[in-house]
């Protein structure tokens, strides 16, 4: 062997995976790669972000294992192409390799390669709702994956078994499997490729069930596995389910990255989730208070054939504009299947029927969402029931049992890590004290709530807080700020707008012709006049007191 090729051979050890391809892809070109060095390649490939060469490298070694009179091995890696080609949308490609890997080896002695090729038999039977067939076809992939000694194939296995329990409602027994393929992934038994397939489908599980807090616990592990690894970590929608896990723990400018590099990427391949990566970004320019680009956002997602809501309902909620918002989710409501969805959906018609006042909505909502959630061993949508039935109780009065339900919602959100959602409940609850007198409990939580939206940017919160009198008046900033155009000079209120739209000091100099000091100077004048301590709280008088 070459001095190179050793090279090449070491690199996955230390996980130089750019390395590893680089020196591995050179001894190919020099026809010194035998099949093994073949295979490792299509991994160092895939690994470093290459997958055309990857595949490319998989069909090489392929036939060189044929060369060497290895059908076994040859079907392998047949195999696990059509199981790529699968994975990334080419359904034909991956059937013709799929039927020569069977052609190798039907008929001949058991090998790891039967198992492999019994999964996209179980992944056909999934989508046709046959969860029992898939179920069955995926024990023998553990049985002969055991027999054969592939950890690859057993986690894969393991994995489709935890799948199919949750198709057919053993949510529970389905998480477990789940969670014993991912201990694959962290002990170091799997290979670099199976760990990054077993996250993404784990993910998408866990999201499909709500379960955040178990979705955070891999995505932690797994993150710190692709940091030891040198692995490219994430890929289109494991991106978006990336994001709205960012997003679920408050980090939102990480979340909006994350969604835009979903979108990026999905946009290459032409991947039909490129509307669900938009749809993400509506959902955090709307809790930032960032309309327009929520709006665009949502309405490219709507010209790929993604449905816009419940976010564009909500932001038109946020707009005034209830009886749209209205009209919309009751026309959701019919259609919504699946539980994310439909949980979704109904929460949002509860918040846009008690926006409108129209109680009978909102208790009917509460009543389809907590027999809904009922059943379920997840945090998250125990907190969401709880939210939503805590808000319900308060407007129709029933004080005490609003402030049981808001406390257990508020003590499931700090558990879970859920800043947003936490003080989103504890302006609630400041009502609720309010409401009952307590005017010193009201001010404490609302304040608390306050410095959390502050920091996130949570502009239309801070505005819904400040709306919301606490003590039977009109808050101390709105009282303060009456006729709050006349507060601010021209300039101003110009430069108040321009901070509304997310613009630095800079830019706002760059757009009024006047430097950056004169900017900061402004934005001193309009904290003291409208008695606003920060850009965010600033950005949430702006469009109180409708000045953008």
């Amino acid at each position: 062997m070459t001095r190179d090729v050793t090279r090449g051979d070491e690199e996955p050890s230390r996980r130089d995976w750019s390395g590893a391809h680089a020196a591995l892809a050179e001894a190919r070109d020099r026809g010194a790669l035998g099949p093994d060095g073949l295979e490792e390649l299509a991994v160092a490939a895939l690994l470093a972000g290459h997958e055309a060469e990857s595949h490319d490298a998989r069909d090489r070694a392929h036939r060189a294992w044929l060369d060497a009179g290895a059908p076994d091995r040859a079907a392998r890696c047949a195999a696990l192409l059509g199981l790529d080609l699968l994975l990334t949308g080419e359904s034909a490609r991956a059937s013709g390799w799929f039927q020569r890997g069977r052609r190798l080896v039907d008929g001949g002695p058991e090998c790891a390669a039967h198992g492999y090729l019994l999964v996209p038999d179980a992944i056909e039977a999934l989508a046709r709702a046959d969860a029992v067939g898939a179920h069955d076809l995926y024990c023998q992939v553990v049985e002969i994956a055991e027999r054969c000694g592939d950890r690859d194939l057993l986690a894969l296995g393991l994995l489709g078994q935890g799948e199919t329990a949750v198709h057919q409602g053993d949510t529970r027994r389905g998480l477990a499997l789940l969670d014993e393929a991912m201990v694959s992934v962290t002990t170091g038994e799997v290979s670099e490729p199976m760990a990054g397939l077993l996250y993404c489908a784990v993910l998408e599980v866990c999201m499909a069930v709500l379960d955040l807090r178990r979705g955070s616990e891999w995505t932690d592990a797994f993150t710190r596995w692709c940091d030891e690894s040198g692995a490219v970590p994430y890929r289109g929608q494991c991106l978006v389910h990336r994001s709205q896990l960012l997003q679920a723990h408050g980090r939102w400018v990480d979340a909006l990255s994350e969604a835009a590099r979903a979108e990026a990427w999905l946009a290459e391949l032409d991947d039909p989730g490129v509307g669900l990566a938009l749809y993400q970004q509506g959902e955090v320019h709307r809790l930032r208070g960032e309309f327009d680009a929520a709006d665009a956002a949502y309405r490219r997602a709507a010209e790929l054939g993604y449905e816009p809501s419940p976010g564009l309902a909500l932001l038109r909620l946020n707009q005034g504009r209830i009886a749209d918002a209205a009209a919309t989710v009751r026309r959701m409501l019919d259609e919504a299947d699946g539980i994310p969805t439909r949980v979704a959906v109904l929460t949002a018609v509860a918040e846009i029927a008690l926006a409108g006042d129209d109680l009978d909505t909102a208790v009917a909502a509460r009543d389809d969402l907590v027999e809904l959630t009922s059943g379920s061993d997840a945090p998250y949508l125990s907190a969401v029931a709880d939210h939503v039935d805590g808000a319900v109780r308060l407007a129709v009065g029933d004080l005490a049992g609003a402030l049981l339900a808001l406390r257990r919602a508020e003590r499931a959100w700090q558990d879970l890590g859920m800043p947003h959602d936490r003080a989103r409940t504890q302006a609630l609850v400041a009502r609720a004290c309010a409401v009952a007198g307590d005017h010193e409990a009201a001010a404490r939580v609302a304040t608390t709530a306050r410095r959390v939206f502050e920091r996130l940017g949570a502009v239309v919160d801070l505005a819904a807080l400040d709306r919301d009198p606490l003590d039977g008046e009109a808050p101390a900033t709105t009282r303060a700020s009456a006729g709050a155009s006349s507060l601010l000079s021209d300039r101003e209120c110009e430069v108040l707008r321009l901070v509304a739209e997310g613009r630095t000091n800079r830019e706002i100099g760059d757009e009024l012709v006047i430097s950056e000091h004169t900017v900061a100077r402004h934005l001193q004048n309009i904290f003291t006049k409208t008695g606003t301590g920060s850009r965010t709280a600033a950005t949430a008088y702006a469009y109180e007191h409708g000045l953008v």
